[in-house]
């Protein structure tokens, strides 16, 4: 009988057990860990960089904390792998990100070890003290833990959160994760100041000293601090996070369980705002991952022992695809024209951009508003700003569009990556409502491009504007048309009818984006007229008072919220024109949709062929009586 092949990691199933465990066992423990990190992933896909390099930490605040008494809360929540396998998840790890199968972010529904929800980023030092001063109010002596990444510092958020903290008297630990990495370079005056301060040499011998007296010697901890801040003195005469309040400690090797666990166990005891300072590596302890990071963090299923392989045959090109290339093709063509992202170069297609016009590119850090903000200073000016971003991040970005951008009338262009579902990602990175609540802007325009040539040629209608205007497309590819060369744009505001009935007084179907395609698959079963609207806003008025003048029935389908999206637009406008028309909307249902493949939720939410038929038969049984009679009548 073959031993089993994590011995340790298999008599942990909480954390209470990690605890009853020697000391001497902990970097036997992590070692299993990381391993079963990296089979895990290459079976299902998932994070993994970031979960490497979390390992030690992890097992060192299970160790260390009485959890879930003491609560932790990780910062955008992609490097909780390890924490969810030790917490009682080891035997699920197979269903990560699919249907009913567990979540690839901490989820409160979840687990009782998952103190809060999370998947965007800076928000766990606001939540952490929260839990703190709640705790501080109740009389419990409870620790609140937050973990947060270099990345993530450089969100507004996070100093809102210290400068309150800084002034408040409870057991709270801020533990900043310096990987030296987002998912895009960490850029900003303060990644430049970590930097700095990792870079003295001295500095790092008395960090050195300070580790050596406390492995001998816990008690003389405040000795050993005493020594580093001395040193420390004499290279910078005083932190950041210090002048916020916190008791600063650090940097120590995140990956060194002898220096992490007496530093925490210290910590413990400690009064007030602690801020402890971990540098880390992702992809540590796989070299593959080491190597490079980006490629390795967020991978489809590999095998381990081969690392990622590039595709052998192209594929269609993705929206983001056809997003960079676009940007690329209109930056040649206008020099007013910039880009802007909060962090996600890679993600929103901006590569390329960078490397051809690297004046004309800006990266903000992980900082939503200020990039709206920047990109109406810019238009101010007379630039040409097109905002990358995805459709759940401008969410958190929401009164700069409105009071920054819209009332002013600026001309910026956002281009609104993962709209729609997501998939495996789930409901915090969902682009569920970008159309609701872009629609009740004024001044706003809302393209919805059906396939990657109307993107590329709606991207250049609204970079034609003197307003703002919203592009939103879908994650992945599209129905693989072909692209027209050049920038020609699509006239604003306008749509189309993509296939007309043969008969009167039937069923007319209104396409806003990608489902075009389906619904136009019904239609040929059905005989329904069929209209790509392109725009949810402005809506073609015109288009749709002449349709419903010659069709019995309505029917709108859309990939985003059904409520005060685009199907509210159409009966707000039938409305408005004193037409009472039975009108069927198709959308997003009122509730946080889970992760999942995207066909089969999209299939759950009937908006795949099948369902878009079936909800019209059920809703217009007569009609479709009537259009199937004609179709046989014509065959």
């Amino acid at each position: 009988m073959n031993p089993a092949p994590y011995p340790l990691l298999e008599t942990i199933h909480f954390p209470a057990d990690l605890r009853r465990l020697p000391r001497a066992d902990l970097k036997a423990l992590a070692d299993e860990l990381r391993a079963f990190v990296i089979d895990s992933v290459s079976k299902t896909g998932g994070h993994l960089s970031s979960n490497l390099g979390t390992v030690e930490l992890t097992v060192a605040l299970h160790y260390v904390f009485n959890t879930p008494e003491d609560r932790l809360v990780w910062d955008v929540g992609h490097q909780t792998y390890p924490h969810k396998i030790l917490t009682g998840r080891r035997d699920r790890m197979a269903s990560l990100r699919q249907l009913g199968g567990l979540s690839g972010f901490p989820t409160r529904a979840e687990s009782k070890f998952d103190a809060f929800g999370t998947a965007h980023s800076s928000t766990s030092i606001s939540a952490a003290l929260g839990m703190a001063m709640a705790a501080k109010q109740k009389g419990e002596h409870r620790h609140s833990v937050a973990i947060i990444g270099d990345g993530a510092m450089s969100a507004g958020m996070a100093f809102e959160a210290l400068n309150n903290a800084g002034v408040c008297d409870c057991k709270l630990l801020v533990i900043l994760n310096d990987n030296d990495m987002s998912i895009s370079p960490p850029v900003g005056a303060l990644n430049r100041y970590l930097a700095q301060l990792m870079s003295g040499q001295f500095y790092a011998a008395a960090k050195n000293v300070g580790k050596q007296v406390l492995k001998g010697a816990p008690p003389l901890f405040e000795l050993a601090r005493r020594l580093e801040q001395h040193a420390k003195g004499m290279v910078v005469p005083a932190t950041l996070f210090e002048q916020f309040g916190f008791n600063y400690i650090g940097p120590i090797d995140g990956h060194d369980l002898e220096s992490l666990i007496p530093t925490l166990e210290n910590i413990k005891h400690l009064n007030g705002p602690q801020f402890l300072h971990v540098v880390t590596k992702k992809g540590q302890g796989y070299q593959l991952a080491e190597a490079d990071p980006v490629a390795y963090h967020g991978p489809g299923k590999f095998d381990p022992a081969v690392g990622l392989q590039k595709a052998t045959a192209p594929g269609k090109p993705t929206f983001t695809q056809v997003f960079g290339n676009w940007l690329c093709d209109m930056a040649a063509q206008d020099n007013r024209l910039v880009g802007i992202t909060p962090a996600m170069r890679e993600g929103s297609g901006l590569v390329e951009f960078e490397k051809r016009f690297p004046q004309r590119y800006y990266d903000v850090g992980i900082a939503e508003q200020h990039a709206v903000t920047f990109a109406a200073g810019m238009a101010c000016e007379g630039l040409k700003p097109v905002v990358a971003i995805y459709s759940t991040f401008l969410q958190r970005a929401y009164d700069q569009l409105i009071h920054d951008v819209a009332l002013q009338n600026l001309p910026v262009v956002f281009a609104l990556d993962r709209a729609g579902l997501v998939g495996a990602d789930g409901a915090t990175h969902a682009g569920a409502y970008d159309i609701p609540f872009l629609r009740c802007i004024p001044n706003m325009g809302v393209a919805c491009p059906a396939d990657e040539n109307e993107c590329r040629r709606l991207l250049s209608s609204a970079f034609a504007q003197d307003n703002p205007v919203a592009v939103r497309y879908p994650r992945g590819a599209g129905a693989g048309v072909a692209m027209e060369p050049g920038l020609q744009p699509l006239p604003y505001g306008k749509g189309e009818i993509r296939r007309s009935s043969s008969q009167d007084s039937g069923i007319a179907i209104l396409a806003f984006g990608t489902l075009l395609y389906p619904a136009l698959a019904v239609a040929n079963k059905l005989d329904a007229t069929v209209a790509n609207m392109r725009w949810a806003k402005p809506l073609d008025v015109e288009l749709l008072l002449k349709i419903a003048a010659t069709h019995s029935a309505l029917v709108t389908v859309e990939d985003g919220a059904a409520l005060g999206g685009a199907g509210s637009a159409v009966q707000e406008a039938l409305q408005a024109a004193g037409i009472t028309l039975p009108v069927l909307t198709l959308g997003l249902s009122d509730v946080f949709i889970e992760h999942g493949d995207p066909a089969v939720l999209m299939a759950q939410q009937g908006l795949d062929a099948a369902g878009i038929e079936k909800s019209i038969e059920k809703r217009f049984p007569a009609l479709v009586h009537q259009a199937q009679a004609a179709l046989k009548l014509v065959a």
